[in-house]
């Protein structure tokens, strides 16, 4: 590898999930975060500068909820999420924590307490929430984990079983670059949507995804968007749309993989060389096993795709070289496996799996996919080892705190849930994420304690009883690393820290010294040590490029490896010789059938893809109640629920609040028309949007964002989320037995207009502090739990950092 270039020496950089910045002032000397100028497409989201619109939701000071200083931890007064504040200082909470860490440790031990902490907390490597938290956990005698990611639950479980790892594949993604020379058609399940891809875990450079897409048109490459919504496809040219009902991916497929062996249009000789298990599933598909061929008229009635399109597409595949791509949001969905599983199938059938521009993908997912640089290994922060074995899948926390001690099955093992008495969480935002928020709102009652390290009042704050201020990436020094971005940034500090808010690295370690594991947790370093140390660690490792010495690198501030380009194609190695590149997979070849996943014995997961009605679909008995299939898919605007109080993500709503896509029949049908404020409800709640009325989505179904901070509240009906969150009625249910992943795309729903006077949105409203000055000083936590201020004084909207 080539070492950096040194065109961008001298300059001042920080990196975020969405970007690179470049970091000036502006003429009152405030910094300002410009984009990289070598980012061609930089992303929307994000912010500029750090104004009063942001630092208005800061979590100035340590705060204690009332109720928990009051009456202790374990009080279970139900108030969380509605209690008031009490404001004290650092020696007060920190001692308090320790305390109830003990507590729990001695008395339920450290299988009691679960650390959250569900990443993108940070692109530095070092100041990175998660590596931090659950650093302190296991040092201090281990916590119980969560494994896998709501975004990709069930396709991390599978795709080893039946390729290889997740993150594996999407580090080798086929060049942007040899799409575009060797791609004739591709075949985008769920589109390849740009606003998903400004964003990489570690950071993103160069913003590609557009640039890629509009290069593949202009070489003349054929586009198909397959899925219920238009507009998540943008190549500059015409593509067209093949309107497919949400949750049916999988019936297409196999009636695409019917008519090409039936056709015989099947590659025979990839399948026999390279996979394993074809005869097993070629006995379902031909409908030996259960009497049902998998015809494209059997698949018409399922889809709404005709079936004459559906075989004219499968010709069109087998004669071109055809890429088949597949949006992550396909497996967030009941039987989520399936989908991904036949997507891999079909490209196997159609044999051009290691191919330039043939095979399968996942582009439009994130920035990283399709880049040509060069994998870049980067600095790592050791989390130790965890004495915890106890874990649960991440998308079944309200399942875990609801329910102790009762069974689940994960990836062919039995486990059972843990007694949770005590949450951490650092880096992330449950109140976003996770479905059925009611459900969840009540579940987070249950444990004695909830800590969060936060910066903004957001609803993860409020649902907490200690609430420690954490520092932005900006008001810290950190390195910035991607693996497949082609850079390594030192992220230097641009902002003093915002009130007494400290870096996680601090909280922790000034609380592990209360626990007396202060040198195991910061091993004597500060935070330019930790970054020196990391750095010269990763540049001493035989897997490193050629580096400068740290004092060097941290002075020319960024590491330019772009000009080093390795376009890859993914599993060329496999296919040019499978023998002495076999896959991680217990044949070392393309898993059909998995005798690994069928001897699991799950029906809702057999040992090869199949077609499994979604738990709720327009075909049910429900939809009759429920009309419509609302996706929640991610925002334009913002990552995640990150900087929802930030101007941009604000610019995007409608009348203040999330629009929600309806499409315009459906929209006449309930006199609907664009900007009305509507209701969308189901069993499990029911929230407030705006609508806005289009027919870039399918009739029948409807599309809202997530990510607007949870604003629960209620009217004359009952409990009702007021700013447009949709996890408030999606469903919180395992994807199936094997990967127990999030099932957020499986969600019928009814909409119609609301007719009472709209209620407020208070989700950017702090949260009422209660005036008790002393608390702000005091170092005894004894003084702080029995003071009077826990059950009287002033109580004010403004914290009193600010009066």
């Amino acid at each position: 590898m080539s070492k950096p270039k040194k065109s961008d020496s001298l300059r001042t950089y920080t990196s975020m999930h969405w970007g690179i910045y470049e970091v000036t002032k502006d003429t009152d000397g405030q910094p300002l975060f410009q984009p990289w100028r070598h980012d061609g497409n930089p992303a929307t989201i994000g912010f500029r500068k750090v104004d009063d619109d942001l630092n208005r939701m800061r979590v100035r000071r340590p705060a204690i909820r009332r109720g928990w200083l009051k009456d202790g931890p374990g009080a279970n007064d139900g108030m969380r999420g509605s209690d008031d504040f009490v404001e004290v200082g650092w020696d007060v909470a920190l001692d308090l924590l320790a305390a109830e860490l003990d507590r729990v440790r001695v008395r339920y031990g450290n299988n009691a307490i679960f650390g959250g902490s569900y990443g993108w907390a940070s692109a530095g490597r070092f100041h990175h929430a998660q590596s931090q938290i659950h650093r302190f956990l296991n040092i201090t005698g281990g916590y119980v984990s969560s494994r896998d990611t709501y975004s990709l639950g069930a396709g991390r479980v599978l795709m080893p079983n039946i390729v290889a790892p997740m993150d594996d594949l999407m580090a080798s993604h086929t060049s942007w670059e040899l799409l575009a020379e060797h791609t004739e058609l591709f075949v985008a399940f769920g589109g390849v949507p740009a606003k998903n891809a400004q964003i990489s875990s570690g950071g993103a450079s160069e913003h590609r995804t557009r640039h890629g897409l509009l290069g593949m048109a202009d070489a003349g490459i054929r586009f198909v968007n397959v899925g219920p919504v238009r507009d998540n496809l943008d190549t500059g040219s015409k593509w067209r749309w093949l309107k497919l009902r949400p949750n049916t991916d999988t019936a297409l497929m196999l009636a695409l993989a019917h008519t090409l062996y039936e056709e015989h249009l099947w590659d025979k000789d990839f399948v026999e060389r390279y996979c394993v298990g074809f005869e097993q599933f070629a006995d379902y598909l031909l409908g030996k096993l259960d009497g049902i061929p998998k015809t494209a008229i059997w698949a018409a009635e399922i889809t709404d795709v005709p079936a004459n399109d559906i075989c004219q597409l499968a010709r069109e595949m087998a004669r071109s070289r055809t890429m088949l791509n597949a949006t992550w949001s396909l497996q967030r969905a009941a039987h989520g496996e399936q989908p991904f599983w036949m997507l891999v199938v079909l490209a196997a059938m159609l044999g051009q799996i290691g191919l330039p521009g043939g095979g399968f993908g996942f582009y439009g997912t994130t920035n990283a996919l399709g880049s040509a640089h060069p994998l870049l290994p980067g600095p790592t922060f050791g989390q130790g080892q965890n004495p915890v074995r106890d874990f649960i899948p991440v998308a079944r926390i309200t399942d875990m705190l609801l329910n102790p001690g009762t069974p689940f099955q994960y990836n062919g093992g039995k486990y059972i849930y843990p007694d949770i008495r005590l949450i951490y969480w650092a880096g992330g935002n449950p109140f976003h994420h996770h479905q059925d928020l009611r459900r969840l709102q009540t579940a987070w009652q249950r444990p004695d304690t909830v800590v969060v390290h936060e910066q903004f009042w957001n609803a993860n704050a409020k649902m907490a009883d200690i609430v420690l201020p954490a520092t932005l990436s900006v008001e810290r020094n950190d390195i910035g690393h991607a693996k497949r971005e082609g850079v390594l940034i030192a992220m230097k500090q641009a902002l003093l820290p915002f009130a007494e808010a400290r870096d996680d690295f601090v909280i922790l370690r000034d609380l592990a010294e209360r626990l007396g594991h202060k040198a195991a947790f910061d091993e004597g370093r500060d935070e330019m040590q930790w970054l020196e140390f990391l750095y010269e660690e990763y540049r001493a490792s035989p897997a490193a490029p050629s580096v400068p010495p740290f004092a060097e690198f941290w002075k020319r501030g960024l590491l330019d490896f772009r000009a080093d380009p390795q376009p890859a194609v993914l599993l060329s190695e496999f296919r040019a010789d499978p023998d002495r590149n076999p896959l991680p997979t217990p044949s070392g070849r393309i898993e059909i059938f998995s005798e690994t996943i069928a001897g699991f014995g799950l029906e809702d997961c057999p040992g090869h893809p199949v077609w499994l009605a979604p738990f709720e679909w327009l075909g049910s008995d429900l939809a009759r109640r429920w009309p419509l299939h609302l996706l929640s898919d991610q925002p334009k605007s913002r990552l995640h629920s990150q900087l929802d109080h930030g101007s941009v993500s604000r610019s995007d709503k409608l009348n203040g609040r999330t629009p929600v896509y309806l499409n315009t029949i459906d929209a006449n049908l309930r006199s609907i028309r664009n900007g009305d404020l509507v209701e969308i409800l189901n069993d499990r709640g029911r929230t407030l949007a705006s609508a806005k009325v289009t027919n870039d989505i399918m009739s029948g179904v409807a599309r809202l964002e997530t990510g607007a901070w949870c604003d629960p509240g209620a009217d004359a009906h009952g409990p009702l989320e007021k700013h447009g969150n949709p996890n408030v009625v999606t469903l919180d249910q395992g994807a199936s037995g094997l990967s127990q992943g999030c099932a957020a795309q499986t969600c019928l729903v009814q909409v119609r207009r609301y007719r009472e006077q709209p209620p407020s949105v208070t989700a950017f409203e702090m949260p009422r502090f209660v005036d008790c000055p002393e608390m702000r000083h005091s170092t005894s936590p004894f003084a702080a739990r029995s003071s009077e201020c826990g059950s009287s004084g002033r109580t004010s909207t403004q914290s009193a950092a600010t009066r």
